[in-house]
């Protein structure tokens, strides 16, 4: 998974009925559960959903939707979006349903059950400023059912039997016969309706994860594909008004894709590769968890429609990157916890420094790697990532953090897998350059590990540390323990004199919402308002326009700014481009104090990494083999 970051806790950016036979213990290789979905029926957005698990040989069933799903690290809770459960059995009458929490129910005289049937709500239309987390899943894996669009993460609409998780599923979805349709199930028929108005979709999957793993996107969609090193890449774009289309896209995500694979090498690949993107609107119903939520071989990616195209260019390469990198952790090397997922209970590895770290470091890395981007750039986001872990708890256990990730302290530092995560990356890469004479890096433990474990079998979480350093060497695993299990912060400034580097500071291009990646912004939970911190004396564009610290943004371009449309109002400001007319209304210590002006670029004094002119050949050397394999 990939969030953009968080201002104030929001994100921002950047039917058939059978009468099979199976027990609980029966593998039902014949006689798939059977499920539905009738995109046609439609009424007060609510999806109906119809499921045939079979026949049982128990009285008592349990059915689930997921609390927790993979890749996300927050509970979403998609029982709660269902709405009128009810059992019938073989001669159509209700049998007995218990809600036993917000993602189960039992069904008694399932001796006789034939079916069930509910309805779905979608969770894009009840997100709300700050609605991540637990109040409603992130976006990407969240669901939309609109007339022209449907986002289907099947994990928000198809449930499972306690006893039956592995068990296969057919699923059929129908549609309007002019919809597109993007899936990477199996598709195994398609039946149209007797007055061609719909069409009828049938798809296999060999058990639930693949029902979980799989999205799908119906509707008004603009489809690109291209080939990889071998990989079929579908790109499915909604864009509501054709804003972005998908060929602008797909260029940009064929030349990143090529560089990931000529940067990974000889790692094993999926024949096929999904990215669905949704642009939202930006209205009170449009969802507002930007980023991205990796699958096996898919990902969903969640962005606003108003985005520039250089800007949406540029988060599709940040966030799609990341997503991709996932085949490698924990897609092929990946814990007990992760292979053997617990949609109810789930439990959690204490390797998220390697799960969405070293993925993100990956996705970093891979650019300079490949010419995408210069030394220089590379160094300003290693330094962005400096910058925004510095926010953070320094001094918390990571391995502590990420086991107990669902509970406070630790779930509102989750964010800091992504920057202090990749940071632990980078340590460990230019370790092991150095240790091995630019030879070895992270890349090349990971495909080491992803040698001796891959896909089909977990690592012992309990012993990864100590297996990584016996594969590497002492100096990794001292790292390790004394960083990442320890709470000792990091002196950045050791391993960057490892490859003959030093800190520096100088002027620097920034955003209208952040120094460096630095709030300027804080919130005053009690008034509910949102003021300038002390921050924004140090971004150019604010201060050379007259704005001082503890001012009060009352509006901007017309737009009432407060706790709850501060989401969608700096999303906008972020997206200034220069030459914008805009008008700013503050109000300083009750009077009131107007911006009216155009856009300019902004900068800050913020540090840099440059070259030490006393630099070794052997440090140089082991800086060129960091930066270019």
């Amino acid at each position: 998974m990939k969030k953009l970051i968080a201002i104030f806790g929001i994100s921002m950016i950047l039917v058939a009925c059978g009468s099979s036979t199976k027990t609980s213990a029966d593998l039902a290789v014949n006689n798939p559960i059977e499920s539905s979905l009738d995109l046609t029926k439609v009424t007060n957005d609510q999806v109906p959903v119809i499921i045939n698990p079979g026949r049982f040989t128990v009285e008592t069933v349990t059915y689930r939707l997921p609390k927790v799903v993979q890749g996300t690290y927050s509970v979403s809770d998609f029982g709660k979006y269902v709405d009128d459960l009810k059992a019938y059995d073989y001669n159509g009458s209700e049998l007995s349903v218990n809600k036993v929490d917000t993602n189960t129910w039992t069904i008694g005289g399932a001796t006789n059950l034939d079916y069930i049937t509910y309805f779905v709500n979608d969770t894009f239309d009840v997100e709300v400023s700050g609605g991540i987390g637990g109040e409603t899943p992130f976006s990407p894996a969240g669901t939309n059912i609109e007339t022209d669009n449907y986002v289907l993460n099947l994990h928000g609409f198809i449930g499972y039997f306690d006893s039956l998780k592995n068990n296969q599923y057919k699923l059929d979805v129908t549609a309007p016969a002019d919809f597109v349709r993007t899936s990477a199930l199996q598709n195994v028929a398609e039946k149209a309706s007797e007055d061609g108005s719909s069409v009828t979709t049938s798809y296999f999957a060999p058990r639930y994860f693949d029902i979980t793993d799989n999205p799908m996107m119906y509707g008004n969609l603009d489809v690109e594909e291209f080939e990889v090193g071998g990989i079929k890449v579908v790109l499915s774009v909604y864009s509501p008004n054709q804003t972005h289309t998908a060929k602008q896209i797909g260029e940009t995500m064929r030349t990143m894709m090529q560089a990931q694979k000529a940067y990974l090498g000889d790692i094993n690949s999926t024949p096929r590769y999904d990215i669905y993107l949704y642009l939202s609107k930006g209205d009170a119903e449009s969802p507002k968890g930007f980023g991205a939520l990796e699958h096996h071989t898919s990902t969903v990616v969640v962005m606003p429609e108003a985005i520039p195209d250089a800007t949406l260019a540029e988060s599709m390469v940040d966030v799609v990157s990341h997503e991709f990198f996932h085949i490698v952790t924990p897609l092929s090397v990946h814990s007990e916890d992760v292979h053997y997922f617990d949609y109810a209970n789930p439990t959690f590895s204490k390797h998220l420094w390697m799960y969405e770290g070293v993925t993100e470091y990956f996705a970093t890395l891979f650019q300079v790697d490949q010419g995408l981007v210069t030394d220089e750039e590379f160094y300003t986001k290693i330094m962005g990532k400096i910058q925004s872990a510095s926010g953070m708890n320094d001094t918390m256990s990571f391995t502590i953090m990420s086991e107990n990730v669902l509970k406070e302290p630790y779930a509102s530092q989750y964010y800091n897998v992504y920057q202090k995560g990749a940071l632990i990356g980078m340590c460990i890469d230019i370790l092991m350059r150095e240790e091995s004479n630019g030879t070895r890096g992270i890349l090349s433990l990971m495909k080491e590990l992803s040698m001796k474990y891959g896909k089909n079998k977990p690592f012992e979480d309990d012993n990864l540390i100590a297996e990584i350093t016996e594969m590497t060497y002492p100096s990794v695993g001292d790292f390790l323990n004394t960083h990442v299990v320890g709470d000792l912060p990091i002196n950045y400034n050791k391993f960057f004199a490892k490859v003959g580097l030093e800190m520096g500071e100088s002027r620097v291009e920034t955003n209208y919402v952040q120094n460096d990646g630095a709030l300027i912004f804080g919130a005053n939970q009690e008034k509910g308002t949102i003021f300038f911190n002390g921050l924004v004396a140090q971004n150019s564009f604010w201060h050379d326009n007259g704005a001082m610290p503890n001012d009060v943004i009352k509006s901007v371009d017309g737009e009432e700014v407060t706790l709850m449309t501060a989401n969608n109002v700096f999303q906008k400001v972020f997206m200034w481009q220069p030459g914008k007319n805009i008008t700013v209304v503050l109000d300083r210590n009750g009077e009131e104090y107007v911006i009216n002006t155009t856009v300019e670029k902004s900068y800050t004094i913020g540090k840099t990494l440059v070259a030490n002119p006393n630099a070794t050949e052997a440090q140089i050397a082991v800086r060129n083999a960091w930066l270019k394999g």
